[in-house]
């Protein structure tokens, strides 16, 4: 009974068992395709986890390092100081480079963020859509003209010979002066080098200063044009400084019969078009190109100059050019600055996109430069301290590291006040110069916002959190974008319209719009 009662125990079980012949035989591709299926899962979930790890790690790297101090790690010591010692600037402390992606590359992998884009994707077909659907009513035609476009990069071929001129210079001058500098000392004609290494550096600032006003005043270029030629003069200013300022103490104060020797010709050509303001010899690097990327982000820059021209052809054009038919009223102004709000916050995104997203990430993945932080989220400031802090990284940390630290270092650790004046003083007077330089005229808009932005930035500092500080923030954004856009698309059209009759120094300086009627 007890071999019998097994065998039918032994039956029962194989027929319920789910690997019988014809279940096996139906079974075994489907197993095999989940079993796939479930590897391909398990190693994409590795690769992203084994991404992120990576970036935590290099993110808490770069904090550490950023945060290091020459007198030690003492953890006793470091509880013992006051919290007004431990706020105090560290001045060795350097910029580190570290491989890291872009913060919008890393948001765009989330698809609500992505949606997002989506959104004002679907804003530059509508303006499309209704150029064309205008266009074909009023006038009858389906193509769309870009008169605005044509007229702001016109004489662009001049304006690029005018840079190369300002490249070779800027090439050659800085590095050859670096050389005689860094020759051997006991040789007689080691001053002679200098000499004429500080003579190579005035004729660079002379050619650097001067060839491109005269150019732009000459020939009359158009504001594009004009963009191209006044952000390369300050890009290659702000590099060249960069160069001598990290290069030339060491070899200055070489100690004496050490070989001292000037940096490679590769890496300061390398420095000159990466996307950085900071010298180093090297940098991080990434192991290979994404054309598709570079592709993708100029196609996006494209896309973000049309988007601009369609706002300023259909929100700005019609307003502000019949503005001048009308007497200067306070109503006609404050309805003005509230009418330029909308337009002014998107040209802001689009100028944020477009070259501090778009334009840098493609030159940094053609040059393989692995450190993509060239903004923060700075969306999220609840402080215009920390908005000027991560708006734009590249600028911040030249004017951080040759303004504030270099400030600290002349007028002492305590004068902070000052060393932080001095840098919204500079970066006021460089912003105004861009904008009376691309748009031809004196109107010192910038320079005032400029100057209420620092009195902001003590008031609204880093103490100020919560989401009430920053819609106070984003407040302020679109009132100062509406400003700027409303005051200086007034003065442009009344300069066309109201042409001086005599040349004066007060009539180049005198706002036109304030009296120029039709």
């Amino acid at each position: 009974m007890e071999p019998h009662g097994r065998r039918r125990l032994g039956e029962k079980q194989k027929n319920k068992s789910p690997l019988n012949e014809n279940t096996k035989e139906r079974g075994t591709p489907d197993l095999v395709q989940l079993t796939r299926h479930m590897e391909a899962v398990k190693a994409e979930l590795l690769e992203q986890a084994h991404q992120q790890l990576t970036e935590l790690f290099d993110r808490a790297m770069w904090e550490t390092v950023q945060s290091y101090s020459p007198q030690g790690w003492g953890l006793a010591s470091a509880s013992q100081e006051s919290p007004k010692r431990a706020r105090e600037p560290n001045l060795k402390s350097q910029k580190v480079f570290i491989h890291r992606k872009s913060l919008l590359d890393e948001l765009m992998e989330v698809q609500h963020f992505r949606t997002i884009y989506h959104m004002f994707i679907a804003g530059l077909c509508i303006f499309i859509i209704s150029t064309l659907a205008i266009d074909f009513i009023d006038e009858g035609r389906l193509m769309p003209e870009f008169d605005l476009l044509i007229f702001s990069f016109g004489q662009l071929p001049l304006a690029l010979v005018t840079w190369l001129l300002m490249f070779l210079c800027t090439l050659l001058a800085p590095y050859q002066a670096l050389r005689l500098l860094a020759r051997p000392r006991n040789q007689g004609t080691w001053y002679a080098g200098v000499g004429l290494g500080a003579g190579l550096l005035v004729i660079q600032g002379m050619v650097l200063g001067v060839l491109p006003v005269h150019v732009a005043l000459e020939y009359q270029l158009s504001p594009a044009s004009r963009c191209v030629l006044v952000f390369e003069q300050v890009r290659f200013l702000m590099k060249s400084y960069s160069l001598l300022r990290e290069v030339t103490p060491g070899i200055l104060y070489a100690k004496g019969g050490e070989r001292v020797e000037a940096p490679s010709f590769s890496s300061y050509l390398y420095f000159l078009f990466c996307p950085t303001l900071i010298y180093r010899e090297s940098y991080p690097r990434t192991a290979h190109i994404r054309w598709n990327y570079v592709a993708k982000n100029f196609a996006q820059a494209l896309g973000c100059l049309f988007y601009a021209c369609f706002i300023l052809g259909r929100l700005c054009v019609p307003v502000f050019n019949n503005m001048s038919r009308e007497p200067f009223s306070i109503r006609a102004l404050v309805l003005s600055i509230l009418h330029a709000t909308l337009p002014g916050i998107f040209m802001l995104l689009l100028i944020f996109f477009a070259f501090l997203h778009c334009w840098l990430n493609a030159f940094a993945e053609m040059l393989r430069f692995a450190d993509r932080m060239f903004y923060r989220d700075w969306w999220n400031s609840t402080s215009f301290s920390n908005y000027y802090r991560t708006w734009n990284v590249v600028v911040h940390d030249w004017l951080y590291s040759y303004v504030y630290q270099d400030g600290l270092r002349i007028l002492g650790i305590g004068a902070r006040g000052p060393a932080m004046l001095s840098v919204f003083i500079v970066s006021a007077v460089v912003h105004e110069y861009i904008f009376s330089f691309v748009l031809g005229f004196f109107y010192p808009v910038m320079l005032i916002l400029f100057l209420f932005g620092a009195l902001m930035n003590f008031m609204m500092h880093d103490k100020h959190t919560g989401p009430v500080w920053n819609v106070l923030l984003w407040t302020m954004l679109f009132l100062g974008q509406g400003i700027m856009v409303s005051l200086y698309c007034q003065e442009w059209y009344a300069r066309k319209q109201c042409p001086l009759s005599q040349m004066t120094f007060w009539g180049l300086i005198t706002p036109r719009s304030w009296s120029c009627y039709i």
